[in-house]
Order: structure tokens, then sequence, then C-alpha cells
């Protein structure tokens, strides 16, 4: 009887969530707030751009005869202080989703791989019934499903302000910008994923926390760089010739020059308006490449689909370094 009492007013033990995802994000739930609130505070910029900044914006602009039911004038050259906050606004909206990559990287190098193997955790897990290789993939797939998520909705947003005041931003922000460019598509989320695989190899070549930071920061530093300066060559150009000037600046410009009556491009001889020198150098007109706006989605999409495979291959260059290391126990 006694018995029976003991295990019938025993309460059963409770116990919260397990599993690899569990404990990935109680391990890392700093991060996870972190990213929230960075999530937070970009969408509110923009938000307040989307609205009472525009608004503002645009009441100056008509004050100004800047406005589309108003008169141009030389006043339409400068920007007031309510566009200049509007401005603002969209620049740290931009700004923000554009630096996440790079602290990414640092993260997943310093916090994500380096210090759990600098302090023994990851051989703890391994040790039990977590096998190396699974213990890696939750380690990537679930900071990669929080990123992705976060940064499609705020890529959505951008693209709606973005959208939304093209004639206000006109001469001012242009869609080839950097920060701009990146926060606009996809590529946002390509360069996420990017420095979350380039920081989880940092993290097991290292083994060591702050170097494993450090080289993760630099290397995805390196990465955005050269991309970055790769980015006008991914689609052909397109080019425009003018006869006595150069045409329009109408985009993207990748390069100009002058043209010979051969139809041969040479450096512009910096003439201007000297016949004698333009005969000299035989110059009957000017080009200039470059990428109109239709541009856009071809150059995101390729360079997306570049970043992808240099992160695909980082992943791959990941799992092979954790299988050498731990032999047949991936």
């Amino acid at each position: 009887m006694t018995a029976v009492t003991a295990a019938t007013g025993t309460a059963p033990a409770t116990r919260g969530p397990r599993g690899l995802t569990w404990m990935v994000f109680r391990l890392h739930r700093s991060a996870l707030w972190f990213w929230l609130m960075l999530l937070a505070v970009a969408a509110g910029t923009l938000l307040w751009a989307y609205g009472p900044g525009a608004d503002a914006a645009w009441e100056e602009f008509r004050r100004m005869d800047c406005g589309p039911t108003g008169t141009p004038t030389l006043s339409c050259d400068y920007a007031g202080p309510a566009y200049q906050n509007y401005d603002r606004a969209l620049a740290l909206g931009a700004g923000l989703l554009t630096l996440a990559p790079l602290l990414t990287a640092a993260w997943a190098g310093g916090t994500l791989t380096g210090r759990e193997l600098e302090n023994g955790t990851a051989r703890l897990a391994w040790v039990q019934s977590v096998s190396p290789a699974r213990w890696l993939a939750a380690k990537l797939a679930v900071p990669a499903v929080v990123l992705t998520t976060g940064a499609l909705a705020l890529t959505a947003l951008h693209r709606l302000v973005w959208a939304s005041d093209g004639e206000l931003r006109n001469g001012w922000r242009e869609w080839y910008d950097p920060t701009t460019y990146v926060a606009n598509g996809p590529l946002l989320i390509a360069y996420l994923l990017l420095g979350l695989a380039v920081g989880a190899l940092a993290g097991l070549l290292l083994g060591r926390a702050l170097p494993a930071l450090a080289v993760a920061a630099l290397t995805q530093t390196a990465l955005l760089t050269a991309l970055a300066a790769l980015r006008p060559h991914l689609w052909p150009v397109e080019t425009l010739i003018g006869k006595d000037q150069y045409p329009d600046w109408i985009g993207l410009v990748v390069g100009e020059g002058a043209v010979t009556s051969t139809g041969a491009r040479i450096d512009d001889p910096i003439c201007v308006d000297d016949a004698r020198c333009l005969a000299e150098h035989d110059v009957v007109g000017f080009y200039r490449d470059y990428h109109p706006a239709g541009h856009f989605w071809p150059l995101q999409l390729v360079e997306t689909g570049i970043v992808l495979s240099v992160a695909a291959l980082a992943v791959l260059a990941a799992f092979r370094l954790l299988r050498r290391r731990t032999g047949a126990a991936v």
C-alpha cells in the first residue's frame, strides 16, 4: 500500500523541448535576440521612411516647387532637412541589412563553432548521441532558416519603400548604390548564408573563438569587396554613342571614352571643344558602356548564384574537414 501510494503520489518529471534544434536555439539565444533587434530597428526605420518620412519630404519639395504639381526651380537641386531625414532612414535601414552578412560571419566563426570547439562543448555532444555530422548540420541549418526568414521579410519591405517613392528619390539614390542594390533582392540572403558558411569553416579550422572571429570577418570582407568589383561585369553592357559629347548618364556606367572614324575605342584625349585636337586623334564621337535599370535582375541573379556556389563550397569544405578530424565518428 505504501509503495502504491508513493508511486501514485510522485509527480512525473517534466521535460522541456529536446533535440538539436532546441539545443542550438538555447545555446545561441543571445544571437537570436540580437538578430531580432536588428530586424526591428531596420523595419522601424524603413516603415518611418515609407510613411511620415516620405510625407514630410514631399511637403518640403512642394514648398520648393519641386513636387509633381509644382514648377521646378533651382531650389530643387537642394535637399532640405525633411528629405535628409528621409534619406538617412533609407540609408540606415539598408545599411543595417548589408552589415548583417559581416556580423554573421564573425558570429559563426567566433561563437557558433569556434567557441564550442575551444571549450569542449562540441566534443561533449559528439560522445553522447549526436554525431559530428548531425551536430554541424544543425549548427548550419537552424541559423540559415532564421537568417533567411528575417532577411526575406526585410527585403520585401525595402523593395516596397523603394518602389513607392521613386520620383521623390530621383537623382539622389540610385538602384546600383551598393547598400540599395544588396538590400533590394535575393543577394542579401545569399550573402548572409555565405557569412554563415565562411564563419563555420573558420571556426572548424582554427578551433578558437577570437582567431576564428577575426579570420571569418576578414575573409567575408574580402569576398564582399571582390564580388562588388566583379558585379558590373556579370552581364553584357549596353552602349550609347554621342557625336559631340558623352551620352547622358542614365545608369551604372562601366566604361567610357572616345571613338575614332574606324570605330576603334581610345582613351578620351580631353580635347573638349578643340576641333584641331579632336582631328589629330581622329575622334568622331564618344561612347559610354552602362547597365540600365532593366539589368538589375540579371545582375542580381547571376551574383546570387555565384555567392550561393561559394557558400556551398565552404559548407562542403567544413564537412570534409570535420570528417578528417573525427574519422569514422562522422
